[in-house]
């Protein structure tokens, strides 16, 4: 966007200085993009710019690194994903409930105590994860859980809590609680009080949440390290294994595919916020009351 021609000069070099800088940042952090991609789909056996593919040669390129991730020997890598997916799944859920109820304990003015609860909830964020990853693994190990999925998904509900309850309380900042109080005085009970009323008001903050808290488990290493059986191996922890013992061009394949998987699930979650905000709200004449309001919503 160009500036008027009524801006001075030292706007316009400071202007230009910011978008310059924003454009190096930008390509600092996409530019290992541009290696992996390509090298994911290079015919030979090791990890290098070949000189076919220097040369664009289409026999310098080939998908046998996808198929050798889906079809190769023992096919580690499809029960990696496997086993990524589900305890994602299950810890997102957990973390996504548990981090919301806390946030709304914690937006309440009776609530005693707020800062230190706080500070004990987002302690995973702040504490090492080796520290963490040590703690999660005796206690797993006392109650039998260690080497499991449950004490995985357990672990990684740990984890992602802290995002879940960061977005949602910070999205119920200007909740205005006399919405509530309204509903109350109506009849209506807690639990239909917050799926009518107070979820869908705070849908983009856990949405925000519940994406931070998949994306933290997918990507999680160092706990699943201490957890971690055969038969419990994530994505992360094959392309670990991978990198140390048999470095393939097969791992740069799996970090394609997780780096699409990442953008689709950013796309999925920016329309998910879009979709929330363009929720058209009541125009109302200014002596309707909030309690004619809520009346009007729980009879729809």
């Amino acid at each position: 966007m160009s500036l008027p021609t009524y801006t001075a000069w030292n706007y316009r070099i400071w202007h230009y200085t910011y978008l310059t800088i924003c454009g190096l940042v930008f390509f600092f952090l996409i530019a290992p993009l541009f290696i992996i991609l390509p090298l994911s789909f290079n015919a030979e056996q090791y990890i290098h710019f070949s000189a076919k593919m220097l040369a664009l040669d289409p026999d310098g390129f080939s998908l046998r690194w996808y198929e050798d991730m889906i079809y190769g020997t023992k096919n580690p890598w499809g029960l990696a994903a496997k086993n990524s997916i589900i305890i994602a799944f299950f810890a997102t859920i957990g973390s996504t409930i548990l981090g919301t109820v806390a946030a709304l304990g914690l937006s309440s003015r009776h609530m005693p105590y707020k800062a230190a609860f706080m500070a004990l909830l987002i302690s995973p964020m702040i504490v090492p994860l080796i520290i963490s990853g040590t703690a999660i693994f005796f206690f797993m190990a006392k109650v039998g859980l260690a080497a499991t999925h449950t004490g995985i998904i357990l672990a990684h509900i740990i984890l992602g809590t802290p995002f879940v309850v960061i977005t949602v309380t910070a999205t119920l900042t200007g909740f205005d609680h006399s919405v509530t109080r309204a509903a109350a005085s109506l009849g209506s009970n807690p639990v239909n009080t917050f799926m009518k009323i107070t979820l869908p008001l705070i849908l983009p903050g856990v949405i925000s949440g519940a994406l931070f808290a998949f994306v933290t488990s997918f990507d999680e290493v160092v706990v699943v390290l201490f957890l971690a059986g055969l038969e419990n191996t994530t994505i992360p922890i094959q392309m670990w294994v991978g990198l140390r013992e048999q470095l393939s061009p097969t791992i740069m394949a799996v970090a394609t595919c997780l780096i699409i998987m990442s953008t689709l699930i950013l796309v999925t979650g920016i329309f998910a916020l879009h979709r929330c905000a363009a929720i058209p709200l009541p125009i109302v004449p200014e002596p309707i009351t909030t309690t004619f309001l809520i009346s009007i919503r729980f009879k729809s």
